[in-house]
């Protein structure tokens, strides 16, 4: 079965003469000098036919690359190029070679003489240079067409073209991935009563769902990872006292929302709120992804404007660099004092898109750039802004990670801030922040960039405590089951809690960290697992508490972790700021489809949520109950 432009393709074919080496040639030399002339660079010089060849190549890639942000001239001029490319005689002697331009044609080129275009530049010729450099600036009006350009036959040019009013426009195809897994089971404490994870307070997944559902559709459930919508928002919780340690645990218990007959165990960790005034000097390098990907308003212009803010918020001893990536790496800003806010701002301003993704590469020189800046007592992050489309160089997430993780011991941590929609690869991310003393956040509007960049800007990119893992023992006696809910992508063996060579999670100056799991009494009807024909009938009897949190760190800079231990009442204490977790929870469960809720739906998590908000100074809180009123319709419930 074949449509109209096999057809057309066929047709082509056919119409077309069997190959041979002088015509491919000369179609070759005449694709330069159409390329030379519908560029409006006929009156530059050429010093040689490679050179033309080389611009052909690079100039039709940089010119795709800068339409791709414009609507209709996208469609009119990437499809009349496909045309070109595949129908023509000469797009298929390019396409036939997979390097047309090798050494013997390069000199075959430079052995012939080329009629070269006149020296006039025609009207035709200037008025298509117009809307070249309006594709390729954002605020020039759209030149309106002249008659001579209306009249003139482009067939001269470049043989056989379709028409734009021909064509069926495409949409460009979406490469999102997520980095996710099965959502944690129920399991037997008599069988496996331990539980270990890192923390996590990355809040890209929160972001990712918002943009989701303000665009009108269900997130997949593998961008939802619960405990980054649990951790998206301040809590009002208990922080830890003078000489307490850098942050303090409370856990409190309370009923399920959703299960009568279970119970919710909220383990909340608060970091200290050191004065503003003692902070360490800050030495950031912004690493910038310019490549053709980023090309669009939500990326690369959004990217510009996130980081304007976040300089004035910067002190005078603070220090920037700039560095970019496309096909290649560049230092694009010298270290450069934070309050030579112009100079900065002229390099961020100066950046555009275009080109291949070397991640590798930018991140390598972005980590040489922050060791040269490392002083005594300084905080050096490296900031990587990029929608994660990493395809030049290391892209595989696993291998990222061992990279990542050799440059981890420079004492230099890693932010990700992830831009854009349609090629976002949440994986590679996610690899890069967990692996790299970091955190990572999606961007989607300049609200996000306000939170993440300013009004959490100390939490963000000042440590209070590295490595930080958290265990659990619940007690046989009365648990009879338990699940986490979340952190799937977190987990750790029962045996890395005491190994301090394995990486865990970053606690940043005032963020808070929730962890929830749901526990199943012994005795209560919720019980799912049967108990065994062969096992033991001897529970192990003490106390009537829970189980045993505990807790491990390393102080910044130091390798050795420290220890905190509190047991787990089984006393209920139920607070608001709890609740409106467990809200958030449920919602992020309703999202990827849990088993484990029964009945429970959209209205009774906006119905709780709402009973619960609290001091809502930035109105996250109410952000949240609209976002699940939209999910709730979008669901058709």
């Amino acid at each position: 079965m074949t449509d109209d432009f096999d057809d057309l393709r066929s047709a082509m074919d056919a119409a077309t003469p069997a190959p041979d080496a002088t015509r491919r040639q000369a179609n070759l030399a005449r694709a330069l000098i159409n390329f030379d002339s519908l560029q409006g660079s006929a009156q530059q010089a050429r010093p040689t036919s490679e050179n033309r060849a080389t611009a052909l190549l690079t100039g039709v890639t940089t010119m795709l690359n800068k339409l791709t942000s414009r609507g209709g001239l996208t469609a009119t001029t990437a499809l009349v190029a496909s045309g070109f490319l595949f129908l023509t005689p000469i797009g298929q002697d390019l396409m036939r070679d997979p390097n047309p331009l090798d050494a013997p044609l390069k000199r075959s080129f430079d052995a012939e003489t080329v009629a070269a275009p006149n020296n006039v530049v025609t009207p035709v010729e200037e008025e298509i240079a117009g809307i070249t450099a309006y594709a390729a600036d954002e605020r020039m009006e759209m030149p309106a067409p002249s008659s001579a350009i209306a009249e003139t036959d482009f067939s001269a040019l470049a043989g056989p073209m379709l028409l734009a009013t021909d064509m069926v426009i495409m949409e460009s195809a979406n490469t999102e991935s997520f980095a996710n897994a099965a959502a944690n089971p129920v399991k037997v404490t008599a069988d496996e009563p331990v539980s270990t994870f890192s923390i996590d307070v990355d809040t890209a997944s929160y972001s990712l769902v918002r943009s989701h559902l303000n665009a009108g559709s269900l997130p997949p459930a593998d961008a939802v990872r619960v405990e980054e919508l649990i951790n998206y928002f301040p809590y009002d919780y208990a922080g830890p006292t003078t000489g307490e340690g850098p942050f303090r645990p409370t856990v409190s218990v309370m009923p399920t929302p959703w299960n009568a007959d279970t119970q919710l165990v909220h383990i909340a960790i608060q970091g200290e709120k050191p004065a503003v005034d003692d902070r360490p000097p800050l030495n950031l390098v912004f690493l910038i992804d310019t490549s053709g990907s980023m090309a669009q308003p939500d990326k690369l212009p959004l990217l510009k404007q996130s980081f304007r803010l976040m300089l004035d918020n910067l002190r005078a001893q603070d220090q920037v660099a700039i560095v970019e990536y496309a096909g290649s790496a560049g230092e694009v800003l010298v270290p450069t004092a934070a309050s030579d806010r112009t100079t900065i701002l002229q390099a961020i301003n100066s950046l555009g898109a275009g080109g291949s993704t070397n991640g590798q590469g930018g991140l390598a020189q972005a980590y040489g750039v922050a060791e040269a800046m490392a002083a005594d007592g300084d905080v050096s992050r490296v900031i990587l802004a990029t929608d994660g489309d990493f395809n030049v160089g290391l892209n595989d997430p696993d291998a990222l990670k061992d990279f990542i993780a050799d440059k981890r011991d420079s004492g230099t941590y890693l932010s990700v801030l992830g831009f854009g929609r349609g090629n976002l690869d949440d994986a590679t991310m996610q690899a890069l922040a967990q692996n790299g003393n970091g955190q990572a956040a999606y961007i989607d509007d300049l609200s996000e960039a306000q939170k993440v960049l300013v009004d959490q800007l100390s939490g963000a990119l000042f440590p209070i405590a590295n490595d930080v893992k958290i265990q659990v023992e619940f007690n046989p006696a009365t648990v009879a089951e338990y699940r986490l809910i979340g952190y799937e992508t977190r987990s750790l063996r029962r045996e890395d809690f005491n190994n301090d060579a394995v990486d865990a999670g970053e606690l940043g100056a005032g963020h808070s960290v929730t962890a929830i799991y749901e526990v199943t009494p012994v005795g209560s009807a919720a019980i799912l697992n049967d108990p065994l024909r062969y096992g033991t009938s001897d529970t192990v009897e003490g106390s009537t508490e829970l189980g045993f949190l505990k807790l491990r760190y390393k102080a910044p800079g130091e390798s050795q972790s420290q220890l905190i231990e509190t047991p787990i009442s089984a006393s209920l204490a139920v607070t608001s700021e709890a609740q409106f977790a467990a809200a958030i929870a449920g919602f992020g469960q309703l999202l990827r489809g849990s088993d484990y809720l029964g009945d429970w739906a959209y209205d009774d998590a906006i119905t709780l949520a709402n009973a619960h908000r609290g001091d809502d100074a930035f109105g996250y809180r109410t952000q949240a109950v609209q976002l699940m009123r939209l999910a709730q319709s979008l669901s058709g419930e």
